[in-house]
């Protein structure tokens, strides 16, 4: 995986960005075994998706988490993979093609409605 370091990317409250298998992260973040292991996670899944699939599914998922409970980024089906596994350095040797959509369902995400 390259990685290129630059102020410019990824947005604000982020340490690192993962677009077409090449890592952007901000200069001086520590890149720990379970960061790396984290992006290359989304490197697989973006190559089984194509890469262009990948992308309009990872926005598809967060708009439609935008309107649940909790936090649409952590919640998209991709970045649970991605957190779940991070530590397990030897995920990616037996990960199944698709994992992610194991991680799509979740019962504690329910719809915010309103209370007037």
């Amino acid at each position: 995986m390259k990685i290129i370091r630059t102020s410019i990317l990824p947005f604000h409250g982020f340490s690192a960005i993962n677009l077409l298998g090449v890592l952007f992260v901000h200069p001086g973040v520590y890149l720990s075994n379970e960061m790396m292991n984290h992006e290359r996670i989304h490197t697989a899944q973006q190559r089984e998706m194509l890469f262009v699939f990948f992308y309009l599914a990872y926005v598809t998922e967060w708009l439609v988490r935008l309107p649940m409970r909790g936090n649409a980024y952590r919640n998209i089906s991709f970045e649970r993979e991605a957190y779940a596994n991070q530590r397990n350095l030897n995920y990616l040797k037996s990960r199944r093609l698709f994992a992610w959509r194991h991680y799509m369902r979740r019962t504690r995400l329910k719809p915010v409605t309103s209370t007037r």
